[in-house]
């Protein structure tokens, strides 16, 4: 057995109801590392790319990352990758809390599930059995009650990954929750509607087994060094959460305002982190090994919007269900995320196909007869009525929105295609190209769609610097050259932090690529470097790539919706910035030695990488 890893995956064959364990190799683990990397892996071997993202053939995969349950700190993550219903490519997601840390603790690294089952079900596993019981009388509740009945039918203390009604109506972009009311989520991509088709309802997990660990005093030296740094530069992020970026955020031009329209909102002071922790904090949460804490624990206790002690929206929840909006009112905000959460659908998506709604009524594309509503800007029961419609699958909401802002500018028509904002068929997170110009080839190039996390660029042309990548200072956010190859670079190590399980906000805050290098070889025992590190990254994105190359994608493919591309936002912190893709996209391309028109690694490439036996020629 590899130290940092239990060698084992968990095969769940849902359709004849059987499981089976399998071992795989140091060798596996080290190519692969873990996370997103074992999930990319199996997809290319064992997921055909023109399977129904919703029919048997599609498997969802459960993995976890090297540094989990070590002592290494921000590491307790777990990732979720199946075909997107939503895309028609890759979908991966990344899921903080608690689970990942106790699936390792059953001693799996992977889970797979293939096949459908004949009726709802869910999973039970624990360190020496695994059972998949009866999900119809869970079928319908919602994620949080799915939560509480899984536990009290198991084990006070299991932990539980479940979907909500709306993955079982098919809603494109829901899903798979965890910790309850906390709502932690591998919420982008629709993962949890391709789990609901499979009829599984719910994973619990309960495990006591230990990860050893090749060189625990040296690793937990490290440890102590780095998280002194890591909750300096993460004061902020300790104190208000991520929604505390949604001042800061709005200034230089990074927020998305009425559907990505504007420059200025008045309103991001009263949305904000910081009037979360003045009005309605209750405490801190911090997912499992995480030192910064940038979870909250909130409660609307009065009013129409009353809510149950929970999980805060975070900053994207708030940008997107709240700016994207024109709504400034934190307790609507706080209801709309609890909805979502109990639904089990991606606020990001519902706020971004929601702003694309409220566009298309106001150009007069849409009527109150088609919606039931008036659908009209800062309008907060407008938005929560389209929630609501969305969860429900039933009219305007269940019938367009539902599938997405691509599908349902396909739908509406009449040149609606022009401001709906997406790549690839995912809609952005609450980063603006415009305001940091290298999110545009990271968005452009992501292999999940619009994706700021697939390369986290942005942090280069703010605060971070990376010496291990050749960037000792921060770069201009508004320089165009360079930004190419800088997004290239970042996207290996960002991959990396997927395969891992290394919260992103580590990565700029103490815990940089020579670090991890450092843990993978006092964990494993590997003779580990940063230049193994990076390239281990740039083999796993280049497979991600090569995934949906084979479903479809091209170089034509990797572009920015029209309101990132030409239409400038006229006002606030970049109110003339567009980003150039003419000049980053040439450059992407020469570094990552793909081919211009097809946008497929070269042959030479994949040899260097060692997967010359995915070759797309």
């Amino acid at each position: 057995m590899t130290n940092g890893y239990s060698n084992k995956i968990l095969r769940v064959d849902l359709t004849n109801r059987k499981t089976k364990e399998e071992t795989i190799s140091d060798e596996f683990c080290r190519k692969y590392i873990g996370g997103s990397g074992f999930g990319i892996k199996v997809l290319l071997d064992e997921v055909p790319a023109d399977c129904d993202p919703l029919g048997p053939d599609n498997k969802v995969i459960f993995s976890i990352g090297p540094f989990e349950n070590t002592g290494a700190i921000m590491g307790g993550k777990h990732n979720v990758s199946c075909k997107s219903p939503l895309t028609g490519i890759l979908a991966e997601s990344d899921c903080g809390g608690t689970w990942g840390s106790m699936m390792k603790r059953t001693g799996y690294d992977m889970i797979i599930l293939e096949g459908r089952a004949d009726k709802p079900c869910y999973l039970w596993i624990t360190d020496d059995n695994v059972e998949i019981r009866d999900a119809s009388h869970l079928w319908g509740m919602d994620t949080i009650e799915c939560d509480a009945a899984v536990v009290a039918e198991t084990h006070e203390k299991a932990v539980v990954s479940t979907v909500g009604p709306a993955a079982e109506k098919g809603v494109l972009f829901c899903g798979i929750f965890n910790d309850g009311p906390e709502s932690r989520a591998a919420g982008r991509t629709g993962c949890g509607t391709v789990m609901a088709s499979k009829n599984v309802k719910a994973i619990a997990v309960l495990g006591t087994k230990k990860t050893e660990v090749y060189d625990k005093a040296s690793l937990m030296a490290s440890v102590k060094e780095v998280t002194k740094e890591v909750l300096v530069k993460g004061a902020g992020l300790s104190k208000f959460g991520t929604g505390g970026g949604m001042i800061g955020g709005e200034k230089v031009g990074n927020i998305p305002i009425k559907n990505w329209s504007l420059g200025n909102f008045a309103g991001a002071e009263k949305i904000s982190g910081q009037a979360e922790s003045e009005q309605f904090l209750i405490k801190q949460y911090r997912c499992y090994s995480c030192v910064i804490g940038c979870g909250r624990h909130s409660q609307v206790k009065e009013g129409k919007y009353a809510s149950i002690p929970g999980g805060a929206p975070e900053y994207e929840t708030l940008g997107l269900l709240g700016s994207n909006l024109l709504i400034d009112d934190l307790a609507a905000i706080h209801w709309a995320n609890e909805l979502c959460n109990r639904y089990g659908i991606d606020t990001m998506t519902a706020g971004g196909v929601i702003g694309f709604a409220m566009e298309c009524y106001e150009k007069g594309f849409i009527t109150k007869e088609d919606t039931g509503v008036d659908l009209k800007w800062g309008d907060a029961e407008a938005m929560i009525e389209m929630i609501k419609q969305i969860g429900e699958k039933r009219g305007f909401g269940g019938e367009v929105l539902a599938a997405g802002v691509k599908r349902a500018a396909e739908i509406v028509g009449q040149g609606s295609e022009e401001f709906a904002v997406h790549v690839k068929g995912l809609d952005p997170a609450c980063h603006d190209p415009r305001g940091f110009v290298s999110i545009g080839t990271g968005y452009a190039t992501s292999n999940r769609g619009a994706c700021h996390l697939q390369a986290l660029s942005h942090i280069m042309e703010k605060e971070a610097s990376m010496p291990e990548i050749g960037y000792d200072e921060p770069l201009d956010r508004f320089v165009q050259e360079g930004k190419g190859e800088m997004v290239a670079k970042m996207q290996h190590i960002m991959t990396m932090c997927d395969s891992l399980k290394l919260c992103k906000f580590a990565i700029s805050r103490g815990v940089y690529p020579r670090v991890c290098a450092d843990w993978m070889k006092y964990i494993t025992g590997w003779d580990y470097s940063v230049d193994e590190f990076l390239l281990t990254g740039e083999r796993l994105f280049n497979m991600k790539r090569l995934f949906n190359l084979r479903c479809g994608i091209t170089a034509a493919d990797d572009n920015l919706p029209p309101r990132f591309a030409s239409w400038k936002r006229g006002t606030g912190g970049a109110p003339d910035s567009l980003p150039d893709l003419s000049i980053q996209l040439p450059e992407y391309y020469a570094f990552r030695d793909w081919d211009t028109k097809t946008g497929a690694p070269s042959l030479k490439k994949l040899q260097e990488l060692g997967i010359a036996e995915y070759y797309f020629g």
